[in-house]
């Protein structure tokens, strides 16, 4: 290695490691905060273990950092799907992947040589970066916040299509030993991607990228323009409120916009300023919350299932809707029901 590539790892290494303490300082304990700082340590770590000198280094001391490194990509798939959900959960497909890509990565370090250890190892990432770009443009609609819908989406495609690129370029060669551009290009690659969104994580607002930005202030519409956003404030109101369209479990915000014969960027720009909510999901499941809510305190739907409460108020799960009850009230919808009815019963 020369000192080049040296001196361009030893700053990537810096400026990940400050991206995790900042990752972790705006995003105040946040789910999608804690697995950008573990994502930019397992990058940190992968640049010292698959460094030339020790790509199959077997020492003891690696052993950490080869566990950072080879779970790395199904950890960069949850921090996808963590970013674009504000009620995110760990689930076994995540820690099935993680597991497989740690078991494998050991398997081509200490198994039997060969190239097809590090084949699987390199199949499994590039599925992992797959699944976290789809998840990305799935869930990125839902972000009610401009800024942080961008620099979240920039960030997982250029991010992830660079590691792909390394992946790839590693399988055609057949391991990165004796190949001085690899190590370039992964050096200086993952230092000029780190020094970006340090940048950028620096120069914006507090929390632009993990936590939820509080209400932005705005100057005072004309008349003309005030009238148009309260005949369209109204008739949102009047659909989810009256026409109940947050029932339906496949709304999205498209789907919103067009029943509104709105654009959909007036429509987000409406929810997230003049209502002051920044994910849309968490918009629909205000109304969905106080519809079960409701249902479960009334005493004479006390036969009616929970979940048939649930589906029917526009949960598409059992899992979103308890998870969302849990976060709401900080308790489950059976404990729930058992102390309204109780309380109405007395």
């Amino acid at each position: 290695m020369s000192n080049i590539e040296a001196y361009a790892r030893g700053g990537a290494i810096a400026l990940l490691l400050l991206l995790a303490t900042i990752s972790l300082r705006d995003g105040r304990g946040g789910a999608a905060s804690r697995y950008a700082a573990l994502f930019a340590l397992g990058v940190a770590a992968t640049l010292v273990s698959y460094s030339p000198a020790l790509a199959t280094d077997r020492a003891l001391w690696l052993f950490p950092l080869r566990v950072l490194s080879f779970g790395n990509p199904a950890i960069f798939w949850v921090l996808a799907a963590a970013l674009f959900d504000d009620d995110f959960a760990l689930s076994w497909p995540y820690a099935a992947a993680w597991s497989a890509l740690v078991a494998a990565g050991f398997w081509a370090i200490f198994g039997a040589p060969g190239p097809r250890p590090f084949l699987v190892v390199n199949s499994l990432s590039l599925l992992c970066l797959l699944l976290a770009v789809l998840s990305v443009f799935e869930g990125r609609a839902g972000d009610l916040v401009e800024v942080r819908r961008r620099l979240r989406l920039f960030f997982v495609v250029s991010v992830g299509v660079f590691i792909a690129a390394i992946i790839v370029s590693v399988t055609m060669m057949r391991g990165p030993q004796g190949h001085p551009l690899y190590g370039y290009s992964n050096a200086f690659g993952s230092l000029g991607l780190a020094f970006i969104f340090a940048i950028a994580l620096l120069s914006l607002t507090p929390g632009a990228m993990f936590q939820p930005l509080s209400r932005r202030a705005t100057a005072a519409a004309a008349p003309r323009e005030a009238s148009r956003e309260a005949a369209m404030l109204t008739a949102l109101t009047r659909e989810l409120e009256e026409n109940r369209a947050y029932r339906d479990e496949t709304l999205n915000i498209a789907k919103l916009a067009l029943r509104l014969n709105l654009p959909e960027y007036r429509l987000r720009r409406l929810i997230n300023q003049r209502l002051g909510h920044r994910n849309f999901s968490a918009y629909l499941n205000h109304y969905r919350l106080g519809e079960v809510m409701a249902a479960l305190a009334d005493p004479s739907q006390a036969a009616v299932p929970i979940l048939t409460i649930g589906l029917d108020a526009g949960f598409n799960s059992i899992g979103s809707f308890n998870r969302a009850f849990r976060a709401h009230t900080g308790t489950t919808p059976s404990a729930f029901r058992r102390r309204n009815l109780t309380r109405a019963e007395g």
